[in-house]
């Protein structure tokens, strides 16, 4: 007897995996290290971006209901938790959302719907992380 596959996508399937995931982040690093319009945001990180080039998509991919290895090599951590030291104010909140919402327009992934919805969560994860 055939087993009967899940019609429900997840966002994780629906946005196009991890290469789609890959993708999004190296644009978002790029546009962060190369755009002046987000110097704000890249004064605030590290020089070297390799680690969160590395990081933020597997993260993506178990917040969107992928695989969640991030999860498993970060017990009890979550981004807000990992930004609390961090003074985030209004300008660079803005500009990270910006970046990403651009980071993802420009990979465009095939379900348009999808990656306007996750542009818009992220958006709010980060402006609520902005410190008053």
């Amino acid at each position: 007897m055939a087993a009967i596959a899940d019609p429900v996508e997840t966002p994780f399937q629906r946005l196009g995996g991890h290469a789609t995931l890959r993708a999004i982040t190296d644009r978002f690093y790029d546009l962060m290290e190369h755009d002046p319009a987000y110097a704000a945001l890249r004064a605030i990180h590290a020089s070297d971006l390799s680690p969160m080039r590395a990081s933020l998509p597997s993260f993506l991919a178990g917040w969107c209901g992928g695989p969640r290895d991030w999860w498993d090599a970060n017990p009890g951590k979550c981004m807000m938790s990992l930004h609390g030291p961090f003074v985030i104010g209004r300008e660079t909140a803005t500009q990270w959302a910006q970046a990403m919402r651009r980071a993802i327009a420009d990979v465009a992934p095939a379900d348009a719907e999808m990656a306007e919805a996750m542009g818009e969560v992220l958006e709010r994860m980060a402006l609520g992380m902005v410190k008053k």
